[in-house]
């Protein structure tokens, strides 16, 4: 009698381990489609956004090369006005070659909204490439701050961490920073893992000393050595993700890289 109780017992306790079991693999496989859906859905607006930005840069380029004087003459980058009709907290382009990173700037008024925004202003796990809202796109700062996401998919600022090889950085030196008004040459001088503990993300400076003591302190913590001169009188670009080869809460990947304004065509 006791075992054919316990026999009973073991085959109840069975199917309830294995009820319990098959939930959870269903519930991880919603997880996992919803996850699947979020990186397709930023994905699809992410092409739509570039094929928009890429043409009217297309098109702009064969009327200043026709040298048209009937071309409208606007304050803001003829490439960006139809992006502003669809967001119009657009602000700027970034691109780095053989890397995902072509995305727009957005900029709200905080540093919180489009972390979890898309560039439709959508929910998404991925966010939104966004500039810190301390700075002004009409005339940038010594130092302007660019945040993005390290998603697991490759997406926004995964691939920062391809400057992390030593050979990639010495092959990618450069990159293209465009704003609504200007268009800048970016070139790498400090790549680290740091916390958030280290004010990298400084905006406001008393004085020449206090940017140049940040530019010291950069150095230090930068992987690699060059020789790009940068000094007071220079403006950089702070690109940065999250990381976890320091802390898995604070950690950063920070790419900072001088500017230099490109003539225009």
């Amino acid at each position: 009698m006791r075992e054919g109780k316990r026999s009973k017992l073991k085959r109840y306790a069975s199917k309830v381990i294995t009820i319990v079991c098959i939930g959870i693999i269903i519930y991880a496989a919603y997880g996992l489609i919803d996850i699947c859906k979020d990186y397709y859905q930023n994905q699809q607006v992410t092409n739509d956004v570039r094929e928009t930005f890429h043409e009217a840069a297309s098109a702009e380029k064969k009327e200043r090369d026709k040298g048209d004087k009937h071309a409208p003459n606007r304050s803001v980058r003829p490439e960006f006005i139809e992006l502003l009709d669809q967001n119009p907290d657009v602000v700027g382009w970034i691109a780095i070659d053989d890397t995902n990173i072509d995305y727009p700037i957005v900029q709200s008024q905080n540093n919180t909204d489009y972390l979890t925004q898309d560039f439709n202003k959508n929910e998404s796990s991925a966010g939104s490439i966004f500039m810190d809202f301390r700075n002004h796109i009409e005339s940038l700062g010594r130092n302007t701050i660019i945040y993005g996401h390290r998603m697991k998919d490759g997406s926004m600022f995964k691939h920062l961490t391809k400057f992390l090889d030593r050979d990639f950085f010495t092959n990618h030196r450069t990159f293209d920073f465009d704003t609504l008004y200007d268009s800048y040459n970016a070139e790498i001088f400090a790549v680290y893992n740091t916390t958030t503990d280290f004010n990298y993300i400084q905006t406001d400076f008393d004085s020449d000393e206090d940017f140049e003591q940040l530019l010291a302190d950069i150095r230090n913590e930068s992987l690699y050595e060059t020789d790009v001169d940068v000094d007071t009188d220079d403006q950089i670009i702070t690109l940065s993700t999250c990381d976890y080869e320091l802390d898995e809460d604070e950690g950063r990947l920070v790419v900072q890289a001088k500017l230099t304004k490109k003539e225009k065509g």
